[in-house]
């Protein structure tokens, strides 16, 4: 477990008591198990997957203080030999829960889409070029059908791609549909084995029971959930606590997002440079910031970074239309 810790949250006694969302955060913390394509043209990873249903549970303890994430080697080793051990948690976690806090206090209910309509939304792509120091900016609109039936538009880098309508509202990670979204449990742990697997059986894994693979694209896939601007109530918040869950998930303090402002980056260790993609949290209030990714060019010979927030987005009738 030291391995995954990278930051320390400390506890004091002795501190004021905590108000609003810094006493949310704190009661969330938790203790993680030890053991545990798009079909657009262009780059990524496919998001077309088959829904996933399954059931467990998730343990969660109350804690009373003051939390500070502190840079530390994460060992966890605390205080000289008579004094007392600060208490710490996964500092993944404290930035995941609080981050599912902000949420639940901004959080309204929202306006379901129809199955005829677009889900529109606008970002902002900040993609330096890691020789040169180059720096370009995209920005990117998509509008992608609610049911999947008609044929979707995105924008990569600028470039308009089409996505094609499924047969049948064929299936789609994340799923767009309003019915298939409420579906999607809130227990964190049950929304994390859902998403793993096949919809047709029921998984009596827990997520301790979760090899490196499947941790990896739990992170992923509840990623690509987290994408999606427009989620019923509720299922936001329990996405960024079921993150909090996957083993393999850790902090990157001093970074910063496309807009400039400082943050803490949230990655999976299960594949490559956990540092090279990742989630963007503000350090304070956990709100969450944005995407970092990578890219390398079709030669092979240019390594790009890029930065991403959604700036806007909204529910339409037809593609091209904005909100």
């Amino acid at each position: 477990m030291n391995d995954e810790l990278e930051l320390l949250r400390e506890w004091d006694a002795d501190a004021a008591p905590l108000t609003g969302p810094a006493r949310d955060r704190a009661r969330h913390q938790l203790l993680n198990a030890m053991a545990h394509a798009d079909r657009r043209t262009g780059t990524g990873p496919s998001r077309r997957r088959a829904l996933r249903l399954a059931a467990a549970a998730v343990v969660t303890t109350a804690v009373a203080g003051t939390a500070v994430l502190t840079g530390t080697d994460g060992s966890g080793e605390g205080g000289a030999p008579g004094t007392s051990t600060p208490r710490v948690e996964n500092a993944a976690a404290t930035v995941l829960n609080g981050a599912a806090a902000w949420e639940r206090e901004q959080e309204k209910e929202p306006v379901a889409p129809r199955d005829d309509q677009f889900i529109y939304s606008k970002r902002i792509i900040k993609e330096t070029e890691q020789e040169t120091g180059e720096v370009k900016s995209y920005t990117d609109e998509m509008w992608d059908s609610v049911d999947v039936s008609k044929p979707s538009l995105s924008m990569e880098l600028g470039r308009e791609m089409w996505e094609e309508a499924e047969e049948k509202g064929g299936g789609v990670w994340p799923p767009r549909k309003w019915s298939e979204l409420k579906k999607l449990p809130q227990d964190p742990e049950r929304l994390v084995l859902a998403i793993l697997s096949f919809g047709s059986r029921a998984d009596d894994r827990s997520i301790g029971d979760l090899d490196e693979p499947d941790r990896y694209e739990a992170y992923w896939l509840l990623g690509e959930l987290l994408k999606n601007p427009v989620l019923p109530r509720g299922l936001r918040p329990a996405a960024y606590e079921a993150l909090a869950l996957v083993p393999g998930v850790r902090t990157i303090p001093g970074v910063k997002d496309s807009a400039g402002r400082a943050g803490v980056g949230i990655a999976h260790t299960g594949r490559g440079s956990y540092k090279s993609k990742y989630l963007i949290f503000d350090p304070a209030s956990y709100e969450f910031l944005g995407f970092r990714d990578e890219r390398v060019s079709a030669s092979g010979k240019e390594k790009y970074i890029q930065l991403s927030h959604v700036v806007d987005w909204g529910i339409v009738d037809r593609v091209r239309q904005r909100p």
